[in-house]
């Protein structure tokens, strides 16, 4: 049986090990390229020093165009200030794309919204299933209940994240706003000091916690006079996000060029 060649980019860090551990335990992936910051120590490595024989001979770059030579599909976790490189790397290359990478800016979406003229981009926050499974509870439970129910999303993540709230809080969020018919944009509140007022009807309120090694909590509260309706997703380790990466990058190879989520790729 044939596999399907894969190339991580951003592949020395915390997905990129476990996207590496993914692919050595399938039967039908392989991995074909990496792709590292400049002032990696990994770059110009042999992959099989992350990851094991299974990779040996897959030597990890600095330039995205030498990374997803010869990949059916590329999977990236990285910083957002790479995005551009990659989306352009991969188009010119006709390279299907699966993104995992957040905190984007509004250039940075440009690029990736020009690259999916090109190549299908499958873009999501989040990848596991469970938390696919919570931003439609999330949208189904903003729609049932009126903005008498205050809304809250707390996040927690890892001492070393750079974004907040997590692109996961903020699918959430969106996912809230649209069964309320409204716009994050409109409702959301972001922090809260000091003499604040009594809480406005109908706002989506964050709050964000980082320490230690936390992988990823998140919890939707729907308050209302007398109940609270509490929806958590707790993910205990990286692989239940790198399977579902690797799901979608299976899924993505062959598909027409656009901008897909893990919605379409689940059919929810």
């Amino acid at each position: 049986m044939s596999r399907t060649s894969i190339a991580i980019l951003g592949i020395s860090g915390r997905m990129g090990r476990t996207l590496l551990t993914g692919i050595d335990n399938s039967s039908d992936l392989k991995l074909s390229g990496g792709l590292d910051s400049a002032d990696s120590r990994w770059v110009n490595q042999d992959a099989g020093a992350l990851m094991g024989p299974s990779a040996a001979g897959v030597m990890i770059s600095a330039d995205p165009a030498t990374a997803v030579r010869g990949a059916q599909a590329a999977i990236a976790f990285a910083l957002p200030q790479g995005t551009p490189q990659i989306v352009a790397a991969c188009a010119a290359a006709n390279v299907p794309l699966v993104l995992g990478t957040t905190g984007h800016n509004a250039e940075q979406l440009a690029a990736i919204d020009a690259a999916s003229q090109h190549i299908p981009i499958v873009m999501a926050s989040n990848f596991s299933l469970g938390v696919n499974l919570l931003f439609k509870l999330a949208e189904l439970t903003g729609g049932a209940l009126n903005a008498d129910y205050d809304a809250e999303i707390f996040e927690a993540h890892h001492r070393h994240k750079k974004d907040a709230p997590s692109g996961t809080a903020l699918s959430i969020g969106e996912a809230v706003a649209k069964g309320r018919g409204t716009t994050l944009q409109k409702d959301a509140v972001w922090a809260r000091h000091g003499e604040t007022g009594a809480r406005e009807r109908g706002k989506i309120g964050f709050s964000v916690l980082r320490a230690g090694d936390i992988v990823g909590d998140h919890t939707l509260t729907f308050a209302g006079a007398g109940e609270r309706i509490e929806l958590t997703h707790r993910a205990h380790d990286r692989m239940a996000f790198a399977s579902g990466a690797l799901h979608a990058a299976r899924w993505v190879v062959g598909k027409s060029p656009g901008r897909y989520s893990m919605r379409d790729v689940l059919g929810l």
